[in-house]
């Protein structure tokens, strides 16, 4: 599926990914500490999973928060891996500052 919009819905504190005609694919949540986005859960609909959407949602989340100039924490084990196979994006993690 090449068709996916994803948008921020801060109320609801999380990225969602919505096909053309604005299904709900799938989302990841996230908390706001300071300037830290901390990513806790991503779910896509079981029928679409093996489709790349998960894929396409974190990557599209993390671009937004790159473009915020924030940093981020993954605690959702989705966004977690994904950040592992993707080095360039390894810049966005929060570093331990004391």
């Amino acid at each position: 599926m090449t068709d996916v919009r994803v948008t921020d819905a801060t109320d609801e504190h999380r990225f969602e990914a919505r096909s053309p005609d604005g299904v709900l694919l799938g989302f990841t949540v996230y908390d706001t500490i300071g300037a830290t986005v901390v990513f806790t859960h991503t779910e896509v609909d079981p029928a679409l999973e093996g489709q790349g959407i998960a894929s396409m949602l974190v990557k599209a989340a993390l671009d937004a928060v790159r473009a915020s100039g924030r940093d981020v924490v993954a605690f959702c084990p989705y966004v977690k891996a994904w950040l592992g196979r993707h080095p360039d994006y390894q810049d966005l993690l929060r570093t331990a500052q004391g």
